[in-house]
């Protein structure tokens, strides 16, 4: 009976416990603004972004630049990547 009441309430704890999500979300567009260096506020698509000296920076498609397409890799508030992208992929 023990085993049971112990087994209910470790699924209950386990149904009722917030669900923390580690998805990997992106943000493409037009990359607005950005930091002299690495770290700082960047702004791609109307979207701020803080980056930190950890974030990656990939020049695949070209340097990233005021003007060029980029891609924003963030996992809730920490940016992991910030590269840039091909033109064409970046909405109008």
């Amino acid at each position: 009976m023990k085993l049971l009441s112990v087994l209910v309430v470790s699924v209950c704890a386990f149904l009722l416990a917030p669900q923390v999500s580690h998805a990997i979300d992106e943000h493409t567009g037009t990359l607005e603004s950005r930091p002299q260096g690495k770290a700082g506020t960047w702004v791609v698509g109307g979207r701020r972004f803080e980056a930190t000296d950890k974030t990656e920076l990939e020049a695949e498609y070209g340097p990233i630049k005021v003007g060029g397409c980029a891609v924003v890799e963030y996992e809730g508030k920490s940016v992991l990547f910030i590269k840039s992208e091909e033109a064409q992929k970046c909405p109008k």
